[in-house]
């Protein structure tokens, strides 16, 4: 195929148009919905999960969050590692469309076996995941790159619309999947994500035939021989850089320490088992082992770029510079930027006031209800004029999406409908009452009589009150259970009570399940889940993504180090605005005694978004733009090993908050990632007359 003959198929492409974009666009968005729908929906839930109590309404592993930071850190390091060779075999051997198909069926098997909730099935659905990952992530962007190859200038606004497919899947995986995990259980969160990676595969790949050679099997070397013979060939716009021996030496021996550090983190500190010694070169006290070795490796990675780059032709050499630049600047943002899945997380669930009461309990729910109800609308809507303009040609896809989506609406209804029906409830028991002396004052603390606690001589017992909420239609005067957990009651059914109860005795442990007659049904009370805060980020996306396409697509169309810089600023903000909401939280207080207002954490994610709109969907674009067309996919792979680093930093100083906050205090974690982005907003700005020339007239 002459490249002619290639443009005029591409051009074909657009005759099928949805809101200004080929149809295939919105094929890719909804694939990459699902994708996202699973992944962000066990992201939300995995450090939740690891660190809750193991004795509990809703029990989780219990460990501690520098344990659970580091697996997190080295499985999202590795989840942005393996784009590298999934690009290259996709590039090489299968081609794009094929490898998403295959990384969408291996993370269906991840999901799965994360729901067994077993330490195996942990482990295996997580490694499932990260290969999954490594062929679907650099390989659904390859094919909206080819897809818009003669029609740059309308890259950054499909890109931006692909990122609110991202964010929409974000979005409802994780309000969906958090509530279900939260409110039900951790292995109905884990298995619903499967379920929708599952249906993302299928509507994918019965879509084939509107992308028509786009994304298709490479062609074989005597194929390209023989067009390049009769002139068929595509000429390349630049000097072919191959690899040396020495450059493959280095890139396995890079490779190989990456991979042995990523998985040491994890294993020296869960299992006690250290694949890299603990002293190298250096005695430990100076330096550790693993740390040496590490950059041992960062300096040969350091070498191998600096010397394929001396060898391409100029123009080519300064815009791989650039983009190792803007590389550079992106681990720098999502070190802070992925503090979302860690830190803000156990913020979330350990010191923002959660529990809303009244009228602001109506409010709330009046607003979750618009929240969940008009983007969700939304994206049906886009789905109904994918629909009308493709379903004679893909009715199959079509019929799974609608599928999709029914299901979806049935569990937005049903966790609305849990919320609106959500009441307080005061409960009397027996209790004996303890006068405690702190900080000079008198404190009374209540003990519940139980059993495992009988009254004993010399003591009174006396009436005691507590309050929860719940769903559930009790009655004045029915006996309920409840457990305290965080600093707060929560009601346990029968179910639940005698789980709890099992767990106790399993650990050998005196039960503190209280149980009490209801007194009085009080007023209308929600509890938010931890997750939902997490939904925000998606939402102002969803919300904000449209004024940033217009904008870039206008003649105020700030350059990529202006963008960049006005990412990394904004985000300083929303942590400056964290910093001083958690000043209010003295430091080494435990979880749950002190609890601030959730606007701190909206003001954040708002920031944080508004950042990142900036920043990360254009720098997927920029890459498109700067690299040759064969090196696309494999570039994109280098793109998420900057991520990569960005994710591992993030988690292993996110393990790090209860350190942090027992020496000095929650607020100056936060201000760490106040100084450090805002510093190099600065820096990136600066450097916008360099980076401007680097890319030899790109935008």
């Amino acid at each position: 195929m002459t490249p002619e003959e290639k443009a005029l198929q591409q051009k074909s492409i657009f005759d099928s148009k949805v809101l200004g974009h080929p149809a295939g666009l919105f094929v890719l968005f909804f694939t990459e919905m699902w994708e996202r729908f699973s992944f962000y929906g066990m992201r939300v839930l995995l450090i939740n999960f690891l660190t809750i109590a193991a004795i509990g309404s809703n029990p989780g592993w219990e460990w501690s969050k520098e344990n659970a930071g580091a697996l997190f850190g080295t499985y999202a390091g590795l989840l942005y590692l393996t784009p590298i060779v999934g690009g290259w075999i996709a590039d090489k051997k299968l081609g794009y469309r094929v490898a998403v198909v295959i990384g969408c069926l291996i993370m269906t098997l991840g999901h799965a076996s994360m729901a067994f909730e077993t330490e195996l099935s942990l482990y295996l659905g997580l490694a499932f995941l990260v290969i999954g990952t490594g062929f679907f992530k650099p390989n659904i962007t390859s094919i909206l790159s080819e897809m818009y190859d003669y029609l740059p200038e309308k890259k950054d606004s499909a890109y931006t619309i692909f990122y609110m497919g991202v964010n929409s899947g974000a979005f409802f995986g994780m309000m969906l999947c958090g509530y279900l995990a939260e409110k039900v259980g951790w292995s109905w969160g884990f298995g619903l994500a499967g379920i929708f990676m599952l249906f993302g595969t299928l509507q994918f790949w019965l879509a084939k035939p509107l992308f028509g050679g786009i994304g298709g099997k490479p062609k074989s070397k005597k194929e390209l021989a023989l067009e390049e013979k009769e002139g068929k060939a595509e000429k390349k716009n630049y000097k072919e850089n191959k690899f040396t021996t020495i450059d493959k030496v280095l890139i396995v021996i890079t490779a190989i320490i990456g991979l042995f550090y990523l998985l040491d983190d994890p294993l020296s500190k869960i299992g006690n088992i250290n694949i890299l010694p603990r002293e190298f070169i250096f005695p430990k006290e100076i330096l550790s082992g693993p740390l040496v070795i590490t950059l041992i490796g960062l300096a040969l990675f350091l070498f191998l770029i600096i010397s394929r780059l001396k060898r391409y032709e100029t123009v080519v050499r300064d815009r791989m510079i650039a983009v190792i630049i803007f590389a550079f600047f992106t681990v720098l943002f999502f070190i802070p930027f992925e503090q979302a899945a860690t830190s803000m997380v156990l913020f979330a669930r350990d010191y923002t006031n959660r529990v809303m009461t009244g009228n602001a309990a109506l409010m709330f729910n009046i607003f979750n209800g618009l929240l969940t109800v008009i983007p969700l609308g939304i994206v049906t809507w886009v789905l109904i004029l994918l629909k009308k303009k493709t379903f004679a040609k893909i009715p199959g896809s079509n019929i799974v999406l609608a599928v999709c989506f029914l299901f979806m609406w049935g569990l937005a209804g049903w966790m609305l409908f849990q919320d609106f029906n959500s009441t307080s409830y005061e409960v009397k028991y027996e209790a004996v009452a303890i006068e405690e002396t702190v900080d000079g004052e008198k404190v009374i603390n209540y003990e519940a009589i139980t059993p495992e606690r009988p009254l004993a001589e010399g003591e009174t017992a006396v009436m005691a009150t507590l309050d929860f909420s719940t769903s559930d239609d009790l009655k004045i005067g029915e006996t309920v259970s409840a457990h305290e957990e965080l600093g707060k009651f929560v009601y346990l059914n029968e179910d639940k009570a005698k789980s709890l109860e099992n767990d106790y005795v399993k650990q050998g442990e005196p039960s503190q399940i209280i149980h009490g007659e209801v007194a009085e049904i009080k007023e209308s009370e929600v509890e938010i889940t931890t997750s939902w805060f997490s939904i925000l980020n998606s939402f102002f996306i969803i919300a904000f993504a449209s004024f940033f396409s217009k904008w870039w697509e206008s003649k105020y169309n700030p350059s990529a180090a202006m963008k960049y810089g006005l990412g990394l600023v904004v985000m300083s903000v929303g942590f400056g605005v964290l910093a001083y909401g958690s000043s209010f939280i003295p430091a080494g207080t435990p979880a749950g005694v002190v609890r601030v207002s959730m606007v701190w954490l909206i003001l954040a994610y708002l920031f944080h978004t508004l950042g990142e709109l900036c920043l990360s969907p254009v720098g997927l674009s920029y890459v498109s733009k700067l690299v040759p067309g064969r090196m696309i996919a494999l570039m994109f792979g280098m793109w998420y090993l900057a991520i990569a680093i960005g994710n591992k930093v993030a988690a292993s100083l996110g393990g790090m908050v209860d350190e942090i906050q027992e020496e000095y205090s929650l607020s100056v974690f936060f201000l760490i990632f106040t100084i450090v982005p805002l510093i190099a907003g600065i820096v990136v700005m600066l450097l916008n007359p360099l980076l401007k020339k680097l890319m030899h007239g790109v935008r």
